[in-house]
Formats: structure tokens, C-alpha cells, sequence
């Protein structure tokens, strides 16, 4: 999956340039909120399973992988990788506008930008950036998005280096909290992960990033640490 499951990984293909937030229409002299998609404001693994389904596949989550949990039915090794990645390009290319919102999520960024600026920050293919918007819009999540491939660290340190007030970073994925935290320590970080198979199976580190997979006590977690 994009953002989810640490089998996924994409190099940066040329220095990150970070997009100019007042452009984005938002106020430098308030606090940021950098939120991700998958597996924070939308169930991925749901929707990646449902479309898998319709192609005669199933997605088998039983541990914190992508590629690696895709199977035909009854078959005990799972597909080749090439293959899997080649369901998962298609998913953004005709089903990733399926998927279901987290529970709680468009009220609790809908109170956090009362007093923040919010930003998406996907790591998903450029085909799906028309697909994410729209899907983004029907939730009432309308703001920014920005596509990023790789670490997340030097473009979420950009962004906030570019605010006067505190900034927050939400993600899932372990690797993308620490790139931030090594980039960009000043920023609160939290790990959120949304699909309770998933939470069991998520690596995390408490002792360096906030873990809380509940978006209302999210919420006021994050507006503390912005305040």
C-alpha cells in the first residue's frame, strides 16, 4: 500500500522542492498539520482487499506487509511481487476512490483547522492524484494534497520551516515518522493507523513518537502540542 505497509518503498528521484504554503492558501503565522491518507484518514487495506476481490484475489492480513498478502484463493505462497505491484498500480488507477474514511477523522481535522493550516501528504502514484482529490473532497477533507515519493522527512521539514507557529506530522508508517523526526526534530509526530488488523501488526516506537490509533483523542493530542 502507499503509506501503510513498509514493503512499499520509493526512492526520491531529485531534491524535494517544497511547495510554497501561502500559494496553497495557507496562513504562515498560524500552526501546521501534516496528515497522511492511507491508513490514517482512509481504510486502505479495505479498499485495496474489496478491488483484489473483483479480480478473483484475496488480501490476507496477517502481517505488515503489501505484496506479500495478496493470494489467489487456496494457494499458500502469495503472488509475485511484480504482480502484486501491478494490482496495486491499477488500485490507483480505477479504485482507490472507493475507499472508506476513518472513523472520526473529517471531524477531528474539520475542529484542527479552526486553528491550524492542515496539509495532505500522500506517498501515492501520479496517477492517482485526480482520484485522491475528488476522493478527499466527497469526505469534506478539502485541503492541500501533495504527492511525495520516499522518505517524508525533508518535505514535512520544509513545509514547516516555512510556518512561525508549531507544526504536527500524522503517519503511519515507522519509517516515515523517523525520517521526519531526523529532518525536522521540532515537529510533534504521531503514528496513526487506522484498520484495527493492521494495529496489532504496526511496527512502532513509543519512546520517539506519539502512538494513538483513536482520532478523537488524536485530536486533542495534536491541538496540544500545536498550542
Amino acid at each position: 500500500m502507499t503509506d501503510t505497509v513498509a514493503a512499499v518503498r520509493r526512492e526520491p528521484a531529485e531534491p524535494v522542492r517544497a511547495p510554497d504554503l501561502e500559494t496553497l492558501g495557507l496562513a504562515l503565522d498560524r500552526p501546521l498539520v501534516i496528515v497522511d491518507v492511507d491508513e490514517v484518514l482512509g481504510l486502505f487495506m479495505e479498499g485495496f482487499g474489496r478491488f483484489l476481490e473483483g479480480r478473483g484475489l484475496e488480501l490476507r492480513v496477517d502481517r505488515f506487509a503489501l505484496f506479500q498478502n495478496i493470494f489467489r484463493p487456496g494457494e499458500d505462497e502469495h503472488l509475485a511481487l511484480e504482480e502484486g505491484r501491478a494490482h496495486y498500480e491499477d488500485f490507483f488507477r480505477y479504485g482507490c476512490g472507493e475507499m472508506a474514511v476513518t472513523e472520526g477523522a473529517v471531524e477531528a481535522l474539520r475542529q484542527i483547522a479552526q486553528d491550524a493550516g492542515v496539509v495532505i501528504l500522500t506517498n501515492a502514484p501520479g496517477q492517482a492524484r485526480l482520484a485522491r482529490a475528488r476522493w478527499l473532497g466527497r469526505h469534506g477533507l478539502d485541503y492541500p494534497l501533495i504527492l511525495n515519493t520516499g522518505p517524508k522527512g525533508p518535505l514535512a521539514g520544509a513545509m514547516a520551516a516555512q510556518v512561525r507557529g508549531p507544526a504536527a506530522f500524522v503517519d503511519d508508517l515507522l519509517p516515515n515518522l523517523d525520517s521526519v523526526a531526523e529532518t525536522a526534530p521540532h515537529v510533534a509526530r504521531f503514528q496513526h493507523v487506522a484498520d484495527p488488523r493492521l494495529r496489532p501488526l504496526a511496527p512502532a516506537a513509543p519512546e520517539r513518537h506519539t502512538r494513538i490509533d483513536d482520532w478523537d483523542a488524536l485530536r486533542v493530542a495534536i491541538a496540544d502540542a500545536i498550542a
